[in-house]
């Protein structure tokens, strides 16, 4: 009978080759596409020396005659636990050298295992997507049918522990919904793609040819169709932004974000005069607010989100003073600002994923209002603009917003104004709070008059409109909280954090709202 430590060591040796992946061969051509290997992958994500591996031997169990000579350590995917800054996380990362990572049977139960596990233990949960959908030797048939369990999960997952999801090679078919269903979805230049079926299958069905990359690549993920939220370069790049992103939520929803301890003198710097200089004295001339938000957060704390989608709002996490936050700031540089429906879309997302995990909200104002014609009216401007204003009322964390520019129209409402229970509404000497701006409005009362007089009448009436629509008319009426210099904004705002912190909200007794769809 072979003793405990025969035993022992042959079990090594079986791990040892699990480790081995899809072999030699296998591990050349990943490392030949650009790609890390998944364990590679992992030991970049985990702090050093603290994954914890489940299934190691895994392997499939299937009786189909074409999987009898196929070896699949691991069954194709690893998973497990560690820690990420020092907090547990629990990780599953699919091994495109075993079988294209293919979903099937054993794997998927190691991974109910696994998410299970993250929801008891409340800890984020993060996938490493390589993989070209179900293994149809096994999923096929009546299997297939238990397979839509982990969609189910995902979805009992959201709001309650932050779920992310790296797509870092191929993500096809059903796969592509795991990305779909996560917080946080960012996506690796050149090697990644996302789509509901391949090149081949869509010329099949609709006859249309085209590249992975033009079906679903990061250049249409994360600039045209939004889903994605980050473009990173290589892999380094996007397991160097998982752990920066879970640098700012909570383990659970149950806990606050974690603050950090930052010297008092740095927590509350002022601004350099040179800030006042970023605004154009043309109240018309467009400027860029990565400009304004730069200066006021904490150095190299910035992480902006879908970047490329929706390009005339920003969305970006950063701190203030340690204070982890999301700011939802206006962007004159594109169109002026305005809102429109991919940028209504981007800060629903963005303002519900914060109030899901209590990160503070803080607006930055200037803007025109809401998109207006036909093509946007036909695309339902107004059905994505309703779903921005019901996140940001609906939103219970601190809201901070800070009227830069333009307050105009419906877009005020969207973007935090007084009405929308912002807990401190600040301006600049250079704010402006109306329906819409002085020349569109005299435009349209005294249209008949600037037809007669001309345009030297027309250039009387704005001046006179623009006194009605002034700082000092909204200061007046207490229609803000105070005027601020804008040298003082950082210390301001993160005195504001310090006071709302521990705010709660108590909400009229509902299971949930008619969200706008």
């Amino acid at each position: 009978m072979p003793t405990l430590k025969d035993q022992t060591e042959a079990i090594l040796t079986l791990q040892d080759k699990a480790k081995q992946l899809g072999g030699k061969d296998a591990v050349r051509k990943q490392h030949l596409d650009g790609k890390l290997t998944v364990r590679q992958r992992i030991e970049k994500l985990l702090d050093p020396d603290s994954f914890s591996e489940m299934g190691s031997l895994n392997h499939h169990l299937s009786d189909d005659p074409s999987m009898q000579n196929k070896t699949t350590p691991a069954d194709g995917l690893i998973g497990g636990q560690g820690l990420i800054h020092g907090r547990k996380v629990c990780v599953l990362a699919y091994d495109f050298t075993v079988m294209a990572g293919t979903i099937a049977e054993v794997n998927e139960r190691k991974s109910t295992r696994i998410r299970e596990m993250a929801v008891k233990e409340r800890c984020p949960l993060v996938w490493l997507v390589d993989s070209a959908g179900a293994r149809i030797q096994e999923v096929a048939g009546s299997h297939f049918a238990e397979s839509g369990s982990v969609f189910y999960e995902l979805i009992q997952m959201s709001g309650v522990i932050p779920t992310v999801a790296a797509v870092m090679g191929p993500c096809a078919a059903g796969t592509a919904y795991i990305p779909a269903l996560c917080d946080f979805i960012p996506m690796v230049a050149g090697t990644s793609s996302m789509a509901l079926a391949g090149p081949p299958l869509v010329k099949a069905v609709t006859g249309e040819e085209i590249s992975v990359e033009d079906l679903g690549g990061t250049s249409v993920h994360c600039n045209i169709s939004g889903v994605a939220d980050y473009e990173a370069q290589d892999d380094d790049e996007c397991l160097r932004v998982i752990r920066q992103y879970l640098s700012y939520f909570p383990q659970h929803s149950g806990e606050k974000p974690k603050r950090r301890e930052m010297d008092p003198e740095e927590k509350l710097r002022p601004l350099p005069d040179e800030y006042l200089n970023i605004l154009p004295e043309n109240s018309r001339q467009p400027y860029d607010m990565h400009d304004i938000i730069k200066p006021l957060v904490d150095e190299a704390s910035l992480l902006e989100m879908k970047a490329g989608f929706g390009p005339t709002l920003i969305t970006t996490f950063a701190r203030i003073g340690g204070f982890p936050v999301g700011i939802v700031a206006s962007q004159p540089k594109v169109a002026g600002g305005i809102l429109d429906n991919d940028s209504a879309d981007k800060g629903t997302r963005f303002i519900n994923l914060c109030d899901a995990y209590g990160i503070p909200l803080i607006f930055l104002q200037d803007v025109p209002g809401f998109m207006v014609g036909s093509k946007v009216e036909k695309a339902g401007i107004i059905r994505h603009g309703a779903k921005l204003l019901y996140a940001v009322s609906r939103a219970s964390v601190p809201k901070l917003t800070v009227v830069i520019r333009k307050a105009y129209g419906a877009g005020y409402y969207a973007m935090c104004g007084r009405a929308f229970g912002a807990d401190r509404l600040y301006a600049w000497p250079s704010a402006e709070i109306s329906l819409m701006g002085a020349e569109g409005a005299v435009n349209i009362i005294f249209r008949k008059e600037i037809e007669k007089s001309g345009e030297a009448k027309r250039k009387e009436l704005v001046a006179e409109y623009g006194k009605r629509i002034s700082l000092e008319t909204a200061a007046a009426g207490h229609y803000i909280d105070e005027v601020i210099d804008p040298r003082q904004t950082r210390k301001i705002l993160w005195e504001a954090l310090e006071m709302t912190w521990e705010k709660q909200v108590q909400s009229l007794p509902k299971k949930h709202g008619v969200s706008p769809v």
